[in-house]
């Protein structure tokens, strides 16, 4: 997954505002305790970083997967 995906995928789950506020404040148990931002920054693999936020937020392990690719339908 690449950083564009990410942020792809966090907007289509979460939407832009809600997104924003979850990498920026959630600290996220499964990648050191960091923030999604934070992790960013210290150069963590995106995808990790998604599967975490996708956990600590009880999002559905249907949609954790091809996370950053629209739906063709939409």
């Amino acid at each position: 997954m690449r950083l564009s995906e990410f942020w792809l995928a966090v907007s289509d789950e979460f939407g832009d505002a809600y997104g924003r506020i979850l990498t920026h404040d959630l600290v996220l148990g499964d990648i050191g305790s960091l923030t999604a931002e934070q992790a960013i920054k210290a150069g963590s693999n995106p995808r990790d970083i998604w599967l975490a936020l996708c956990g600590a937020m009880d999002v559905p392990p249907a949609r954790w997967h091809g996370a950053g690719q629209r739906d063709p339908k939409k």
